[in-house]
């Protein structure tokens, strides 16, 4: 950085070897999954509330920009430093602080690894059932700050649903403390779910308070396939209107599934136009009842065959085959654009149509998959960023999936967040009313627009 006052200030607070400066360290945190890039002037690596709140004093007036950072596993570009300034690496904090199993919550700091906790948590007998893509690398932080989901949100939610509190260090160095362990609390307004998915625009998470529930006894898992991709994506709407709630339902068409096959093979059904992969959880009484009604919906809506797995070792290869899905799409193209569309889940069928009908227009590779149970599908386009007529088509299609989405009643982002990706697309959604009440939130939190610029709301000069 130019400020070497700051830097010399900044090792202070966090100690020489967490201030890095090195062109080599920066490049390690100025990117994340999407295809962006921005070097940060300088990564802070903080290990404790007071050292946030010193960081964020030193900035602040200095007018130097701060971007939280959690593992960047995020896809929506949401913790590049688009304008330089300081990366704030949270990664040092990962302690789980507390399992309270009488009162079914867990104070956490926001650099535990999600996975981490979840095994810790059932190993008592309790559940945290969000369950990102990435939730072997991601941060419990980084999931709050973007409201990850996951295939567990049909049935359970999405994050915001598992967060009863928090601390935050604002941009100004205030420490705000929300919420706590009570079940209700209805003081004032509600400003857990204001700041949980405002992806380190608003401040920086430190330690979360999560609700836990109790772990279900059973599970099952099942396998649908189609050879029909409309009769599969029907098969979701159907179960649903059966008033059947499984845990998850997955919709993979043909395309994901060969890529997939060919990075780790798992005898999915690459001869199908599409599987929609289901589990069931709860009692031991009611999963196998629940799994018989499912296959019997799927056949009626076209289904040639239900694969179900008779073992764990059988349910885990098939989760192995869809969690590689975003691995096995990043061997196959130079760039990918893993887009995050929602649409109500009675317009599932026609948004797998419209998505197929934009991949031939443009003609681009578009393998489909989703989130089916709750409407969120998760469209990849495998393209080249040194080719710029194709990208130029990519971002096309991209602009019309979202007018699409939004015409049946859909929404911008089921999971991903906005980031930088698609602050373009707000006003679409939210009207200039919306973008207008959000932008002043902004502004008295941050009135010198230091956390995290360029992300979730456009510039006005956008507009």
């Amino acid at each position: 950085m130019q400020d070497r006052s700051l830097v010399s200030s900044l090792q202070t607070a966090v100690g020489r070897e967490n201030v890095l400066t090195k062109k080599e360290d920066l490049i390690c945190y100025s990117y994340d999954p999407t295809p962006n890039h921005h070097l940060p002037e300088a990564v802070v690596i903080p290990g404790n509330i007071d050292e946030v709140t010193q960081v964020m004093r030193l900035a602040y007036a200095a007018g130097v920009p701060v971007t939280p950072r959690g593992a960047g596993t995020n896809i929506s570009g949401s913790s590049i430093p688009v304008q330089g300034g300081l990366v704030l690496a949270m990664h040092r904090f990962d302690r789980i602080i507390e399992i309270d199993t009488a009162n079914l919550c867990a104070v956490v700091e926001a650099g535990v690894i999600t996975a981490e906790f979840q095994s810790r948590v059932e190993a008592l007998g309790l559940f945290y059932p969000p369950d990102p893509q990435a939730l072997n690398m991601s941060t419990l932080g980084g999931n709050v700050a973007t409201n990850a989901g996951g295939p567990r949100g049909f049935k359970y939610g999405v994050t915001r649903d598992y967060v009863l509190g928090f601390k935050m260090v604002l941009p100004d160095g205030r420490v705000l403390k929300v919420g706590g362990k009570t079940v209700k609390n209805v003081t004032g307004y509600d400003l857990t779910k204001l700041f949980v998915g405002s992806e380190g625009t608003l401040g920086v998470f430190t330690e979360l308070t999560l609700r836990l529930i109790p772990l279900p006894e059973s599970k099952r898992t099942m396998l649908a396939v189609f050879d029909d991709i409309l009769a599969a994506a029907r098969s979701v709407s159907a179960v649903i209107a059966a008033k059947i709630i499984p845990t998850t339902l997955e919709y993979m068409d043909q395309e994901a599934m060969r890529l997939i096959e060919a990075f780790a093979p798992s005898g999915l059904p690459v001869d199908s136009a599409a599987a929609v992969l289901i589990e069931v959880d709860g009692s031991e009484r009611v999963v196998p009842f629940q799994i018989e009604q499912i296959g019997e919906v799927c056949r009626r809506e076209g289904a040639r065959e239900i694969r179900i797995a008779l073992t764990e070792a059988e349910a885990n290869q098939i989760w192995t085959a869809r969690k590689a899905a975003f691995s096995s799409m990043a061997r196959s193209a130079p760039t990918l654009y893993v887009e995050d569309v929602t649409v109500p889940r009675s317009k599932i069928p026609e948004m797998v149509k419209t998505i197929s009908e934009l991949a031939a227009k443009y003609q681009i590779k578009v393998p489909i998959l989703g989130h089916t149970g709750d409407g969120n599908m998760h469209p990849i386009i495998l393209t080249d960023e040194r080719k710029p007529e194709e990208i130029g088509r990519v971002k096309q299609a991209i602009d019309e999936m979202f007018k699409a989405a939004l015409a049946m009643g859909g929404t911008l982002s089921g999971e991903h967040g906005i980031g930088l990706d698609k602050v373009k697309y707000m006003e679409w959604e939210l009207g200039t009313t919306g973008v207008d009440v959000m932008r002043r939130i902004k502004q008295a939190l941050d009135p010198r627009n230091l956390m995290n610029p360029g992300k979730v709301l456009p510039t006005e000069a956008e507009e």
